[in-house]
């Protein structure tokens, strides 16, 4: 293989001097705007335009490739998936005078709910404990940490002035009191397992503790580990630890919560991203107020264990070793908790809809192709899903878990010893072995080192694999979609200079091997003379999102599944969305679709034309209208804010209306297909 891959090298080089064909013409450039296209309802081709916009952010940022990608020490010099949920304005001012309710704003503000010492030893501008684990810690749920063991106590003081108000509901654990604010039902915070902390790390989750009190869900939890030092800082939740595993209910405000229930509302169930090492499901991004009030739904997002904490792997015996997934069972519990529930919140059980985006959508993906979930939801919205990206196998997990261990000086064996580490001692180590490539021949693992991996229970295949030979859930309704430009802000964010010619074929050499020929003839000719990480970054888009997602789409109608797909391909007017990364000014880069399909703008302190509000309500309804019926067109139960919104028709996904799409824009269509003959060339070469 090394062999075939330094002839194909060779060849290109003998190509790229002859006929200064292969990765462009332009050498040194300027850094010219993506020549990204924008499809109307008649084009069936893309013509160059600026335009598309948004991403979310990540971290691991602003690092040249040059300056080592291939580095065994320090962070990753490169972008990884940890995008919407890991920075930009989205990490937003939770006590901005925005809400309305006085109380909620000193919820959000958090004055006294969480001390300087919480985080388990870590603050989160990358301060640590100088104390240790030393003594105990109160942390705003009224729990009190002894030597990294938490215990669930319930609140019967009042630290922000209001656990005696709002409304009370009555779930399988004990009571949760919540707020009512201007647009919705607010229940913050509430745990869904024990906290996975001391004996319980790197198990999976187990059932909380009752109580009988009103538990206090009147402000957000913390955010499960992350980094949070230094760079970093700013992308960081305003408090994180390892005792993270709650969630956050949104309940209209047509539901009673005083009376009996004589209405079931459908759920929406929301994953966040965040390449599985960043993100928090309480960023104002995700306030859910929103598509509950518009759209009459009941909305939920989760916390889970990221990053180590969530998918170490040190061997094969749970009793002895660390077996890896938690963060996947941890989503598996939350959805338990919600079927469990979320009736006593008025809520259907048997009608809750699984929407994430990114490493979100993979994880919907997961939980499509596992059998435990199935009871647990009924209808799926995959955003952004990066198919190509492979799931680690089990090899490759335990590979980065023995490069993990010889950093803490435990044994793989030792559990024991891996629990007794403080949680500043994981994070480095989660970061440091990170930073190393497992396994050279699968080089796009690198865009996501912790993560789910194949270990043959739980997942048993590459999500690709089972969309496209049909092992998952098909019968369910899904969404499917991508933003135009997916892969600018992970090329950019790695070469934030024109690309040579040979770090051109160097990289696309790393990942495509024997096909690099072809692929490089397929897109040279496209963007000759232009900044080569034009080109990249188109690739990245097509091989990582669309086309793969495209196939698995058309997979899905195969076997009698509803499929409807969608491109974003808005760029937003505020740049304060990108939060300083200029590359993505002005596209539609991975994640950019958030604050509108949220509505969330104006709790993360951005600007919205009337225009683009517009876009944000019809997203909003059409999502919606989806977790009511299983299809974004029902209007059956459709609210009077969302009659007002006109939405077009989004044509259902099949061959014989030509394979239409929605495009989301100011003036969102329908249009048949979106890149097809580029699609048509990966999917011959079958190398998803």
């Amino acid at each position: 293989m090394v062999s075939l891959v330094a002839g194909v090298t060779l060849v290109v080089l003998v190509s790229m001097v002859t006929l200064d064909l292969v990765c462009g013409g332009q050498e040194g450039g300027e850094d010219s705007r993506l020549a990204h296209t924008h499809l109307t309802h008649t084009q069936r081709h893309y013509t160059p335009q600026t335009g598309g916009a948004r991403s979310t952010t990540f971290s691991y940022i602003q690092r040249t490739a040059r300056s080592g990608i291939f580095q065994n020490n320090g962070i990753f010099e490169g972008i990884r998936l940890a995008d919407a949920e890991s920075a930009g304005p989205f990490h937003g001012h939770e006590d901005k005078a925005k809400f309305k309710n006085e109380k909620m704003e000193i919820a959000m503000r958090q004055p006294n709910a969480i001390d300087d010492n919480e985080c388990n030893e870590i603050n989160c501008i990358g301060n640590f404990n100088k104390n240790g684990n030393a003594g105990p810690k109160h942390n705003s749920i009224g729990n009190i940490e002894f030597n990294g063991v938490v215990k669930n106590t319930v609140l019967t003081d009042d630290p922000i002035g209001h656990s005696d108000k709002g409304p009370v509901v009555l779930t399988h654990s004990g009571p949760v009191r919540g707020l009512t604010l201007d647009k919705a039902h607010v229940f913050y915070g509430i745990p869904y397992a024990a906290p996975p902390v001391g004996p319980k790390r790197w198990t999976a989750p187990k059932p909380v503790s009752p109580w009988t009190q009103p538990y206090d869900a009147t402000f957000p939890r913390p955010a499960c580990m992350q980094v949070c030092a230094g760079e970093f800082s700013e992308m960081c939740p305003p408090k994180i630890s390892e005792d993270c595993l709650y969630l956050n209910v949104f309940v209209p405000l047509s539901v009673d919560l005083s009376k009996p229930k004589t209405k079931a509302l459908p759920v929406m169930v929301w994953i966040h991203g965040g390449d599985f090492i960043a993100g928090s499901a309480s960023k104002p991004l995700y306030d859910g107020r929103f598509i509950s009030n518009y759209s009459n739904t009941l909305v939920v997002n989760m916390e889970y264990r990221l990053g180590a904490f969530g998918f170490l792997v040190t061997g094969k015996d749970p009793q002895s070793s660390a077996v890896g997934n938690y963060g996947i069972l941890d989503q598996q519990a939350a959805l338990q908790w919600v079927h469990q529930n979320i009736a006593a919140f008025g809520g259907d059980p048997a009608k809750v809809t699984l929407f994430g985006e990114s490493a979100g959508a993979q994880s919907v993906s997961l939980h499509l192709m596992m059998q435990i979930s199935e009871p647990l939801f009924r209808h799926a919205a995959v955003q952004s899903q990066p198919f190509s990206i492979p799931l680690k196998t089990r090899f490759d997990a335990m590979k980065l878990g023995r490069d993990f261990v010889k950093l803490t000086n435990c044994s793989a064996s030792d559990l024991a010893c891996l629990r007794s580490l403080s949680s500043h001692t994981i994070l480095k180590a989660q970061v440091k072995a990170g930073s190393k490539i497992i396994n050279p021949f699968r080089f796009l693992e690198m865009f996501e080192t912790w993560g789910p991996y194949i270990d043959g229970q739980l997942l048993k295949e590459q999500p690709i694999t089972a969309f496209q030979k049909g092992r998952w859930q098909s019968y369910k309704p899904v969404i499917l979609g991508t933003t135009s430009e997916e892969g600018v802000i992970f090329v950019y964010g790695v070469f934030t200079e024109s690309v040579s010619v040979l770090e051109c074929i160097v990289y696309t050499t790393a990942i495509f091997k024997q096909h690099t020929l072809s692929i490089l003839y397929k897109y040279v000719p496209l963007y000759h003379n232009q900044d080569r990480r034009i080109m990249l970054s188109q690739i990245v888009t097509d091989f990582v999102f669309l086309c793969p997602t495209r196939r698995s789409a058309r997979s899905a109608i195969s076997l009698g599944g509803s499929v409807w797909m969608y491109v974003f391909d808005h760029s937003p007017s505020d740049h304060n969305i990108w939060s300083g990364l200029t590359f993505c000014y002005d596209r539609a880069c991975h994640g950019a679709e958030l604050p509108f399909l949220f509505d969330s703008a104006p709790e993360t302190n951005l600007t919205l034309t009337a225009q683009e509000t517009h876009l944000a309500n019809q997203m909003v309804c059409y999502w919606g209208a989806f977790a009511h019926s299983g299809d974004p067109n029902s209007r059956t139960e459709q609210t009077p804010f969302c009659s007002q919104q006109r939405l077009p028709v989004w044509p259902r996904y099949t061959s014989a209306e030509s394979w239409p799409i929605l495009n989301f824009t100011l003036q969102s269509h329908p249009q048949h297909g979106n890149r097809e003959d580029i699609c048509d060339f990966w999917d011959e070469l079958d190398i998803y």
